[in-house]
């Protein structure tokens, strides 16, 4: 399969804040080698419609190989994770807690198991697999002018630097003409990973054409098996110092995090590092030797991994376990909070059996 090879993805980060703040500057400001006239009113909004994002729900690692922090709500609340923000009324989010305990403590014994808490938790990464499937629909559709259900390279590039504030029509026109597009040297990286990830989402035969399935793998690699592949590939190129393409945990706890300049910083720093080197022990490295291998942060990333599942309930109950009967009860959960919603509630304990 042909293969451009990108920018590499622990630079993506970077990259993408220096389109954003080119995108944004006046026209007499901007790098002389831009012939595209830009548009001076570029929506964030067009940019997540058009752009693979670099967070997935679901997910429990980010693109750019950082740990997911939300991971734990994301599959204990599903797509009701919004509801939990700082706004809400803590009594209104604790109703809803109640009502979530109740749905998953399936037997009604008033104690959620760890079989318990894994279908659960299969049941919301599902709906965030099915959200993203609702979004892909109308990205498709955006990307799919002629609407013949399939698109070309071509197609996606031309809507892609639209979004990026570039004149449609002209660059439409220049590719039609076999003109050369010269973009700023962020945008061209960014297109030449994009098209690397375009060509891995081409399912065989390769025709260079997505249809709404293959471009759904493009923008989401967790649906796929192949583009998971191809993600925890692009995740250990970028990580692997030695090029044995494996991950030792120095290697794994080494991704940087910039200059420390103060001792909050610091405590930030270590805070990090602590958690991905807890996670490489503990989790990651499943036959504890020391090396994660592509197979092993394959299936880790999985999220429809059914012993992923169980894992992250059994871990999920040892976080609030405090009778220690390797089960939640609902005094548990309101107790631990945080941990499951993002929101900590008051007076967790406050009449529970009279509301549960």
């Amino acid at each position: 399969m042909p293969s451009t090879r990108g920018v590499r993805t622990g630079h993506r980060g970077a990259v993408f804040f220096a389109l954003f703040v080119i995108l944004i500057m006046d026209v007499q400001t901007r790098p002389a080698n831009i012939s595209v006239h830009r548009n001076k009113h570029a929506t964030g909004k067009e940019d997540n419609e058009i752009l693979p994002p670099d967070h997935l729900n679901g997910v429990k690692m980010e693109m750019d190989g950082h740990l997911n922090k939300d991971f734990h709500q994301e599959v204990f609340l599903g797509k009701e994770m919004e509801e939990f923000d700082e706004d809400s009324e803590p009594k209104k989010n604790r109703k809803k807690l109640i009502e979530i305990f109740s749905k998953v403590d399936i037997n009604k014994d008033r104690s959620v198991s760890a079989k318990e808490l894994q279908r659960w938790i299969m049941e919301k990464t599902e709906e965030h697999f099915q959200e993203a499937v609702k979004e892909n629909k109308l990205n498709f559709r955006a990307v799919d002018p002629d609407g013949d259900g399939h698109v070309t390279w071509d197609e996606y590039r031309v809507k892609f630097l639209a979004s990026k504030g570039f004149n449609e029509k002209e660059v439409a026109e220049k590719i039609k003409n076999n003109e050369e597009l010269k973009v700023d040297e962020e945008t061209q990286e960014i297109l030449e990973s994009l098209k690397d990830r375009w060509f891995q989402a081409d399912n065989p035969p390769a025709d260079q054409l997505l249809n709404e399935e293959e471009f759904l793998s493009f923008l989401h690699p967790e649906h796929s098996r192949g583009m998971l592949k191809y993600m925890v590939k692009e995740i250990i190129r970028d990580l692997d110092q030695d090029g044995d393409k494996e991950l030792t945990l120095s290697e794994f706890i080494s991704l940087p995090m910039g200059t420390v300049e103060n001792q909050q910083g610091q405590d930030i720093d270590d805070d990090w590092v602590r958690e991905r080197k807890k996670e490489f022990e503990e989790v990651i490295d499943a036959n504890h030797n020391g090396i994660v291998t592509m197979e092993e942060l394959e299936e880790y990333m999985d999220p429809m991994n059914e012993y992923n599942a169980l894992n992250e309930a059994k871990q999920m109950i040892a976080v609030a376990d405090e009778n220690q009967n390797h089960n939640l009860e609902l005094e548990e959960i309101l107790k631990y909070s945080e941990y499951f919603t993002g929101s900590k509630f008051m007076d967790y304990a406050r009449n529970v059996h009279e509301e549960f």
